[in-house]
């Protein structure tokens, strides 16, 4: 197999010889690990496709700075969209899991989710972590 050369040139660079046994073993091992990144992608890419725009996340940000939920209506005066963006955010931070809402009395409320704290600190963590 034609895509494989590669990979046995480099087995073979490594461990001074390539049999087939052994390159068939290291397609499984990477078939196998290809299997475990593969269960949770889809969700993974949903996830982190939700906070890849400014509005999404700086609105996780605010709920998360807040420490309390907040209004649909706070964020207006603090983000430059319109009411339908910020309509549109909310539902896909929803969506993602990141934030959850709930009604008070006429208002909607809204408060992220503990995933999205765990994000978030996680990304607070990276910053001091030297490349």
């Amino acid at each position: 197999m034609a895509t494989n050369e590669r990979l046995r040139r480099y087995l073979s660079d490594e461990m001074g010889s390539c049999r087939d046994d052994d390159l068939e073993q290291r397609v499984n091992e990477l078939e196998t690990l290809d299997e475990d990144v593969s269960a949770t992608l889809a969700s993974d890419i949903e996830l982190l496709s939700a906070l890849s725009n400014d509005t999404r996340y700086k609105i996780v940000r605010l709920l998360h700075a807040a420490d309390s939920d907040l209004c649909v209506c706070e964020f207006a005066p603090l983000l430059d969209v319109s009411d339908s963006a910020i309509s549109h955010a909310l539902s896909k931070l929803t969506d993602a899991g990141l934030i959850k809402r709930h009604k008070d009395g006429k208002w909607r409320k809204y408060e992220t989710t503990k995933r999205a704290t765990a994000l978030l600190v996680a990304i607070d963590g990276s910053r001091s972590v030297e490349q």
